[in-house]
């Protein structure tokens, strides 16, 4: 069987920074949401609590070197690391920073670069600005030059030599076809392989590789099929809705895994590279205006990776390209993780483990 390359979308988000200081209070990291969550209604699981790697610290070699000796043994190819740079500032870099600069950690990688404006809420929702992703040809420019050496790392997950390179937001910016023209000529300019630019169809699923991308991935969850999803006031439909599920609140967002998953399922008329996610419930960020998919399971999870391996097989890819990516390896505010925790243990990663070695 073509041997299939699993990507874990990674959140560096575990250290504080000067800016989450002084935003949200000293120390400030996601394991601050994670511990303060509290079940909503009977029967709902929080707080999140993380089993084997603890409550670590990504500023610490050992603590990143656990992650990828775990990621390795269970099947994992490599992460997919968030990347936040604001016109030439950027945010949570340590973890790659310190990785790059470190051999011991050999896990291959690849940058997903989430353009999204900072704010003091979350999903995007540009209220009480924090920082703003803002955009130029300069800053194209000066984005690329910083980009080269990390794309000639030895480690650098690449497609025919080329380093792969995700948009999470491609629409958001003015023109994505002069910034793909920006980077694709400095790297000539460099003598450096053309990235393999692939978009995140997230927020919109158009086929973006009409403006210039190589590929595009198919980003889970897909939350906006989700009735009522942003909209935080109560309303009699969610009263409804809540009680088919034993919940008594019309204000609350909460759905049904399986079913969930299969509103998510679309046929799109384009090549595109899966994405599974793991779960969904972040309320410890959003307490009652969070959005919670309700019943997470392992079987339906193992289903769904093996239909949407299916799915990339039929599309005869060059093996390069055979990337499925798993959300999240680590989105603890997001109930959203591979990695163990005091509930589920290993069971996700075990359940990759026995489905990717029918492909080694």
């Amino acid at each position: 069987m073509p041997k299939i390359k699993p990507i874990a979308i990674y959140l560096p988000q575990f250290h504080p920074i000067p800016e989450n200081d002084e935003w949200w209070g000293k120390g400030f990291t996601e394991w601050t949401n994670v511990t303060m969550a509290k079940p909503l209604f009977d029967g709902h699981y929080q707080p999140h609590l993380p089993a084997d790697l603890g409550f670590y610290d990504l500023r610490l070699e050992e603590a990143r070197l656990a992650q990828e000796q775990m990621a390795k043994a269970y099947g994992i190819h490599g992460f997919c690391y968030y990347h936040y740079w604001f016109n030439g500032k950027r945010l949570l870099h340590e973890p790659l920073d310190r990785k790059l600069k470190n051999p011991k950690e050999d896990l291959p990688f690849m940058l997903c670069w989430a353009n999204e404006t900072w704010s003091r809420r979350w999903l995007g929702e540009e209220k009480e600005i924090l920082i703003e992703q803002t955009y130029s040809e300069e800053d194209d420019l000066a984005h690329i030059k910083w980009l080269i050496p990390i794309f000639q790392d030895s480690r650098y997950i690449k497609v025919d030599d080329r380093p792969v390179f995700v948009f999470y937001r491609p629409t958001a910016m003015p023109d994505i076809a002069k910034t793909l023209q920006v980077f694709r000529e400095e790297c000539e300019k460099q003598a450096v392989a053309e990235p393999y630019f692939i978009a995140s169809n997230s927020h919109n699923i158009a086929d973006l590789t009409k403006l210039g991308f190589d590929d595009i991935l198919n980003f889970q969850p897909q939350l906006s099929v989700l009735k009522g999803a942003f909209n935080d006031t109560a309303t009699i439909g969610k009263w409804i809705a809540n009680l088919k599920l034993g919940i008594f609140s019309s204000k609350l967002k909460v759905y049904n895994y399986r079913a969930a998953k299969q509103l998510m399922k679309k046929k799109l008329d384009y090549k595109y590279l899966p994405c599974v996610f793991v779960g969904w419930d972040n309320t410890a960020r959003r307490n009652e205006k969070g959005i919670i998919i309700k019943g997470q399971n392992v079987i339906d999870f193992k289903e769904d990776v093996t239909d949407e391996i299916t799915s990339l097989l039929k599309q005869q890819r060059l093996e390069q390209e055979n990337f499925i990516f798993i959300n999240a390896w680590n989105e603890w505010a997001e109930g959203n993780h591979l990695e163990p925790d005091s509930k589920n243990g290993l069971s996700y990663l075990q359940a990759l483990k026995e489905i990717f070695e029918k492909h080694d």
